[in-house]
């Protein structure tokens, strides 16, 4: 079942001789549960990519769908409270409140959003990323590694439809690395959430389920890997 869509997207910065074209033409779409890995240079406009997916940049034309509704027929009301309920957004400067501990990051956007706290959730999540015995630290008291995981559970509270990751892994030494990309491969095992994750590490887009390359803000390769979903084990 189609979860996303792009027709056709274009985004273009500055004018006339200044003007630069970040992304030309870009159209795919991908199915409910897929982990997508999007590959390319610095400055193939992946990044541009990812936030225009997650309602942070507006395109300069074409349609982005999710669960079949335009993302950018909405209201800017109606478009803030898509990026805090449908999407997750992880990136590689982990972006957490230094005065808030790990729960309080963890769970911000669902109380900016005016929710209840799902605790059943919360501490699933502490025990799946490993949190649990610092959950009342700061993020300065915090690894790296250990920081990006309290991003990724933030991204995870509000249980998106899509998660997104913009180089989650960028800050992060190989260990950290493969444990972080072995978190979001569990969620998206067992929560079935729809993973997509910008990265310059071949060896991370190789554990994807489909490789997309974009190169001067084109699409240049777009492949399945083969890769088959397993049970997470963690169903409870």
């Amino acid at each position: 079942m189609e979860i996303l869509k792009v027709e056709n997207l274009r985004k273009e910065y500055g004018r006339g001789e200044a003007k630069v074209t970040a992304l030309d033409g870009i159209s795919f779409s991908v199915e409910r549960g897929d982990f997508v890995a999007i590959i390319g240079p610095s400055g193939s406009g992946k990044s541009t990519l990812l936030h225009i997916l997650g309602g942070v940049d507006k395109p300069t034309s074409g349609k982005v769908y999710v669960n079949g509704e335009d993302v950018y027929g909405r209201s800017e009301e109606q478009l803030a409270i898509f990026r805090r309920r449908e999407v997750g957004l992880i990136y590689q400067f982990y972006n957490l409140i230094p005065v808030l501990d790990v729960v309080e990051n963890m769970t911000l956007p669902v109380q900016m959003d005016g929710r209840k706290i799902n605790n059943e959730r919360l501490e699933e999540l502490l025990d799946i990323l490993k949190l649990r015995e610092r959950k009342h630290h700061l993020p300065n008291q915090l690894s790296g590694g250990q920081q990006q995981r309290v991003s990724i559970g933030r991204a995870l509270m509000n249980a998106p439809a899509v998660v997104l990751a913009d180089e989650p892994t960028g800050n992060l030494d190989s260990k950290n690395s493969q444990e972080i990309i072995e978190l979001l491969k569990l969620s998206n095992v067992k929560y079935e959430q729809t993973l997509i994750i910008i990265t310059h590490d071949e060896n991370i887009a190789l554990q994807a389920d489909r490789i997309i390359a974009i190169e001067d803000g084109r699409i240049t390769r777009d492949e399945r890997t083969g890769r088959r979903k397993k049970s997470s084990g963690m169903e409870g």
